[in-house]
Formats: C-alpha cells, structure tokens, sequence
C-alpha cells in the first residue's frame, strides 16, 4: 500500500502549475515536484491495467490499477477545474501566442501531463478564436480551445489582484 500512496503522491506532484520561462521555445512548467527534488518527477511509462478484470492481475498489478484508476479520475478532475469558463458573468482570457498549455487527453499515462505552447490562432467569422496551431517538444498540432487547458501566467496572476 505504501508504494501506491508514493505513486500517487508522485502524480500529484507531477501536475503543472505555470510556464517556467516566457521563452517560446520552452514546453516546460513549474511543478511541485519542483519544490521537492530540484526537477520535474518522472515515471517508467507502464501499459494501462484500467480495463483489466481484477481478477485475472496479480497483486502488483492490481496495486499498479489502482494507481491507473486514481490518475484517470484526479486528471480529469483537476483538468476541470483548470479549464472554468464561466460564459456570461465575467469575460475569460483567450488563448494568446506564446501561451503554455495542457492537452487534455484520456491516454496519458499517469504523471505525463502533454505540453504545449500556442503558436497561432485561428479565429471564426465572429472573430471568437476556437481552435490553436501548437507546438509540442516533438511536433505541431492543430487542436479546438475546448480540447487544451491553459496554464495561468503572471499577467494573469497580476490582473487578478487588482481586479
């Protein structure tokens, strides 16, 4: 039990919480484990056990799927709670060149959290921005606004405060 709380310490640990640098080029975030050990916490990519019958695992892979259920679930819960975007009360921040962000993804395996930073934006005839050109560490993609989460920045942080 002790090496699935560390496991699941680790993936919240691993969470992104701000662009390290304004650099265009840099996919990297700020996280907590930043704090603890000096980097970001990496793991040994794992095949998934989230679909197999209990039943059928051994104890190292039952304990392996229950590390599998907690990451599928906190993920996307803590991807929700990034990606509020409350419609008619206050206006939210658009996506801009330059930004970090999260893709969200069902796939990830536990304590990868897909980077990306905005390189274009592509507005519709209302001039209402829905969909991003981004760039990953490997290559380019052509995502919706609704399928990435974007990182808060310090002008963000700093327009929050005073308003």
């Amino acid at each position: 039990m002790s090496t699935v709380l560390a496991q699941i310490e680790a993936c919240l640990n691993s969470r992104p919480i701000l662009a390290l640098t304004d650099d265009p080029d840099d996919v990297n975030a700020l996280t907590p484990g930043h704090f603890l050990v000096g980097t970001a916490l990496n793991a040994v990519p794992e095949p998934s056990l989230v679909e197999e019958p209990a039943g059928r695992l051994s104890r190292w892979q039952y304990l392996q799927q229950m590390r599998d259920h907690f990451w599928q679930r906190w993920s996307r819960e803590y991807l929700h709670t990034l990606a509020a975007r409350p419609k008619w009360w206050r206006t939210d921040a658009a996506p801009r060149i330059g930004d970090l962000c999260i893709m969200r993804s069902e796939q990830t395996p536990p304590g990868k959290w897909p980077l990306a930073r905005i390189t274009a934006l592509h507005p519709g005839d209302d001039g209402e921005v829905r969909v991003v050109t981004m760039r990953t560490a490997t290559t380019t993609l052509k995502r919706p606004v609704a399928k990435i989460v974007l990182l808060p920045t310090a002008a963000s942080d700093a327009q929050d405060t005073r308003g």
